[in-house]
């Protein structure tokens, strides 16, 4: 467990509420890339396995976290990109 991966973690964390939120309060996907969060998932992914294959520690729950925020967003970035085109 390192301190900076947490901290790390703690301030990508705080980030994806205000990216949820814009999504859903702007219904547009002006703005987003879906190859970036794509990329982000694929991080946290990477960390999550890495946490379970060698130093499994609570920092991973933190992982999944930001997992399930992003996923969110990517979520929110479909159903925003079906509004737009109805």
């Amino acid at each position: 467990m390192s301190v900076f991966e947490i901290a790390m973690l703690i301030c990508f964390g705080f980030a994806w509420p205000t990216s949820i939120l814009k999504s859903l309060r702007s219904k547009s996907v002006e703005g987003k890339s879906v190859v970036f969060l794509y990329v982000i998932l694929a991080g946290y992914v990477f960390g999550i396995v890495h946490k379970f294959v060698y130093n499994l520690d609570f920092v991973v729950l933190l992982y999944m976290l930001n997992f399930v925020m992003v996923f969110v967003d990517l979520l929110l970035y479909y159903r925003n990109k079906r509004l737009m085109s109805l």
